[in-house]
């Protein structure tokens, strides 16, 4: 995606244990990305798009920070 640039990507699945993502059936509940293009917000805006439709969870449970 244009203008992201470096990402790093953090996934809540609500178990107990550490789980990879696409292991079984585990649901994603929540997600924190941090991205060297998150100070602009139409890029915040295209991740969080993004993030909803692939993962099928609200707005309200992803958190997009700028990465130092």
């Amino acid at each position: 995606m244009k203008g992201v640039g470096s990402v790093q990507v953090m996934l809540m699945t609500g178990q107990d244990e550490e789980s990879f993502y696409g292991s079984g059936n585990t649901e994603v509940t929540g997600v924190l990305i941090a991205a060297e293009g998150a100070g602009d917000s139409v890029t915040v805006q295209n991740i969080q798009e993004a993030v909803m439709a692939l993962f099928q969870i609200e707005a309200h449970k992803i958190k997009i920070m700028k990465m130092k």
